[in-house]
């Protein structure tokens, strides 16, 4: 994305421990001296916090997809703006909990094909993606069940299903297919500190 910095994602299904992972580079990565953003989607900024609170809660059909597809988008731009770049530029390393790969699963396939309006929006207005995306794929049904035991208020996905959990694995597998140059597919079907291993390598082997 830029030539100052590092932008690293993290994707993957509801529950998969992405989240967990994020935390545990980002600490890792600090504790060797790095200045490292730990920041997550939507979310990340104080207008996209706001904006977060509008498409993680309530009723699965609050919205439809295209309606969504805005929301996220106009919280990805703040997030860039007043998050992303400058910590870029200032040549930290930031670490997202989800970025756009997530709109072309879950606005672009969960709810009818809208992925080339997805990208056609992604381009007008984010124009960037990350350096590396670290894809944690798990078994969906595992995955739901961790991520429903959460219990949180912002189970909007969640409590689409299983079915939804199944087509967006498989998406996402086809997201590292088409853009093999920038994810790579981390096994979670381990324990946390296997996959902690396997992150931190890919990571260091992207840094050096």
């Amino acid at each position: 994305m830029t030539a100052q910095g590092l932008f690293v994602s993290f994707e993957g299904i509801d529950g998969s421990g992405k989240s967990t992972q994020a935390r545990r580079l980002a600490a890792s990565l600090q504790a060797a001296g790095r200045e490292v953003v730990l920041t997550r989607e939507p979310g990340g900024s104080t207008g996209a916090e706001e904006i977060r609170a509008l498409v993680l809660q309530g009723d699965p059909d609050r919205w439809s997809a295209e309606t969504e597809l805005l929301l996220f988008t106009a919280a990805r731009r703040d997030h860039l703006e007043r998050t992303i770049r400058p910590a870029l530029a200032a040549d930290r390393i930031v670490i997202c909990d989800r970025f756009a790969d997530s709109t072309r699963m879950y606005q672009g396939l969960s709810r009818g094909d809208l992925r080339g309006k997805v990208d056609a929006l992604h381009d007008l207005m984010i124009g960037a993606e990350p350096d590396l995306t670290l894809l944690i794929d798990m078994d969906p049904k595992q995955a739901l069940g961790r991520a429903k035991a959460r219990a949180t208020l912002e189970e909007r996905f969640e409590d689409f299903g299983q079915g939804l959990q199944d087509r967006m694995r498989a998406g996402f597998l086809a997201l590292a297919d088409e853009f093999p140059d920038r994810i790579r597919v981390i096994d979670g079907n381990r324990d946390e500190d296997a996959v902690a291993r396997d992150v931190a390598a890919t990571v260091a082997a992207h840094l050096a």
